[in-house]
């Protein structure tokens, strides 16, 4: 198994915070960066093999990574085209270090509980976090939930749907297909949309569940208001065993 963890974005939204790093190395309350956190419990729950596409300040970001000491392998994925295209084709950039392989797909900006990693981590089929309880978000993502699977993905669906993050587990066939629809809108030009767009065209040939994670923190930071309002969810940060969560 692998993680994809997209990092290709310059964070414009965030001001000043991204004007000399990544949004990712933006720092939380609990003295981690958004991106140590994930990692740290990316090697809490087992996933030791970890594809960083990168784009914005890339070298800043390669070398924040190598300084950490995790006992993690990284592989970093640059898109050259960072500023004008979509995480999509940081996906397609990244295709052939995940071909046939299970993937936990993140982006960057996520900042969770480490039950909700575990659990997605752990899940059998593949699956998308989603929220029962949190209101449906007016401009984010929304995953419509049909006869229990996930059927579409994106920011314009209301109807039969529920606040969703992009955070996923994917069996390596499933990301497969994904993947082949992913590289036929890159190699068309289609590069400005979500990657959703090309998962909205095959959620019929795959079984994708969501895992609903209810209460449990799992939020974007998109802008510095994000930002305050995750600190004040977050706790002191989980011991490294992982207990209490």
């Amino acid at each position: 198994m692998k993680a994809l963890i997209l990092n290709s974005g310059m964070g414009t939204r965030m001001g000043v915070l991204t004007s000399e790093h990544p949004k990712c190395m933006t720092d939380l309350p609990t003295g981690e960066t958004i991106l140590g956190r994930q990692l740290r419990m990316l090697s809490l729950a087992g996933v030791s093999d970890i594809v960083i596409t990168t784009g914005y300040y890339r070298g800043v970001l390669e070398e924040y990574c190598s300084s950490l000491g995790m006992p993690v392998r990284f592989t970093f994925v640059f898109n050259p085209l960072y500023d004008r295209t979509n995480y999509i084709y940081s996906m397609y950039c990244a295709r052939e270090y995940l071909a046939g392989e299970d993937v936990v797909l993140l982006h960057g900006d996520l900042v969770f509980e480490f039950s909700v990693l575990r659990d997605i981590v752990s899940a059998t089929r593949s699956c998308m976090k989603v929220s029962s309880t949190e209101p449906l978000p007016s401009k984010d993502f929304k995953a419509v939930v049909k006869d229990g699977r996930v059927t579409a993905v994106g920011v314009e669906f209301f109807e039969d749907a529920m606040e969703a993050q992009a955070l996923y587990k994917f069996r390596s066939a499933d990301f497969g297909v994904w993947m082949d629809r992913i590289t036929r809108f890159c190699e068309s030009g289609r590069t400005g949309c979500y990657a959703e767009a090309a998962l909205n065209e095959i959620s019929s040939e795959i079984e994708l569940f969501p895992l609903d994670v209810r209460d449990r923190l799992c939020s974007e930071v998109d802008t510095r208001e994000d930002l305050e309002n995750i600190g004040l969810k977050l706790r002191v940060p989980e011991p490294l065993n992982g207990a209490g969560e």
